[in-house]
């Protein structure tokens, strides 16, 4: 069979199954309940503006010309990382252009031959990709199950990385934290945590789970996002300065990579500058939350993303076709994406969601 021959194989195999992906846009004329823009800060006249302000009264260039340990480094660089990890609690940051870069260029480089990693299986696929790229032994633990990390962490070889997220993506629920800190420390073992889904959201000043619990001290490493509730892009890595020296002689995405542009730079001080004089956001955000919580209980989480499982491709778009026909933009989220039986709704809440809206979701759920 040619190689032409076998794509075409997998393509038909996704369209007979009904979950062929396909590039979309933004639904039009709808009310947003699916993107990560939590905060609205993807929407903010005052953020567009302060950042282009910025940008334009300090005449930086259009791009960083090149990686960091070339001519791609530069003073708005290393003030943002000093600015964040301030923010953060922990004595480095290094910048990167995504999340998805940065848990890459952790995981495929840290974790040594011999080592072994331990990852919630829910964890988002770049942190899988960067566990697949090392030389370490990889292994996943059951779903937030402790008692299933203990088992694996009882065999394992060499340094033990444990990765988790502190807020899930697709359930919206949250790690627990402390248990996997405290059967860390009995083995011996460092943290890394993926605040993708709570940066901006949690902590004071959108400073993260991590931070709102004072574990800076007793957590290896944290991946931080801003392309999720800060409205922007890039991410960073927070830990001490030990790692940052390691990422920078031997982390091949942060090494070959050229380095975010001052734009980039601008926008994610910014953005952070927008949640320390509206405090509110958050505030307002939480609001919803708990009024989605106490409408819906059986689809109540602690943060702003709401999982409604449906099961089953067909029927799961058909649920979510009935809420897009009344003006929502409510996306299915079907297998392969997530594991076949699991298919559901997944339900992100705003700062600038209507109450009304809301209860009127809410409605049509529980009428479905």
């Amino acid at each position: 069979m040619s190689q032409k021959t076998k794509l075409e194989a997998l393509l038909t195999k996704r369209k007979e199954q009904g979950s062929l992906r396909t590039l979309g846009r933004g639904a039009l004329g709808m009310v947003d309940f699916s993107s990560n823009d939590y905060l609205g800060l993807a929407r903010s006249e005052d953020l567009k503006n302060l950042v282009i302000d910025r940008y334009t009264k300090n005449k930086y260039s259009n791009g960083s010309t090149g990686s960091r340990l070339l001519t791609g480094n530069n003073e708005l660089t290393t003030n943002c990382e000093k600015e964040l990890a301030r923010l953060f609690g922990f004595e480095q940051t290094t910048l990167f252009n995504s999340g998805y870069t940065a848990n890459l260029a952790l995981f495929s480089a840290l974790p040594q031959r011999g080592d072994t990693i331990i990852y919630d299986e829910y964890a988002h696929v770049c942190i899988k990709d960067g566990c697949r790229l090392s030389m370490a032994h990889r292994r996943s633990f059951k779903h937030n199950d402790l008692k299933d990390l203990e088992r694996k962490l009882g065999d394992a070889e060499g340094e033990i990385f444990i990765a988790c997220e502190s807020v899930y993506s697709m359930d919206g629920d949250i790690a627990p934290l402390e248990g996997i800190i405290k059967l860390a420390n009995d083995h011996k073992a460092k943290v890394i945590v993926d605040e993708a889904h709570s940066t901006g959201v949690f902590g004071k000043h959108g400073s993260g789970l991590i931070s709102e619990m004072g574990l800076q001290n007793k957590v290896f490493a944290v991946i931080y996002t801003f392309g999720k509730a800060m409205g922007i892009h890039g991410a960073c890595i927070a830990g001490d300065q030990g790692l940052k020296d390691f990422i920078t002689n031997f982390s091949r995405p942060f090494i070959y990579t050229t380095a975010p542009s001052p734009f980039e730079v601008i926008s994610v001080q910014s953005a952070f500058e927008q949640l320390r004089i509206q405090p509110s956001l958050s505030l307002n955000l939480q609001s919803k939350i708990e009024l989605f919580n106490s409408l819906l209980p059986e689809f109540a989480s602690p943060s702003a993303i709401k999982s409604v499982h449906i099961g089953g491709n067909e029927k799961t778009k058909s649920v979510a076709k009935k809420l897009q026909n009344e003006g929502f933009d409510i996306r299915p989220i079907l297998s392969p994406t997530v594991k076949e039986g699991s298919e559901r709704l997944r339900i992100c809440l705003h700062t600038f969601n209507t109450e009304k809206e809301i209860s009127l979701i809410c409605d049509l759920l529980k009428n479905t």
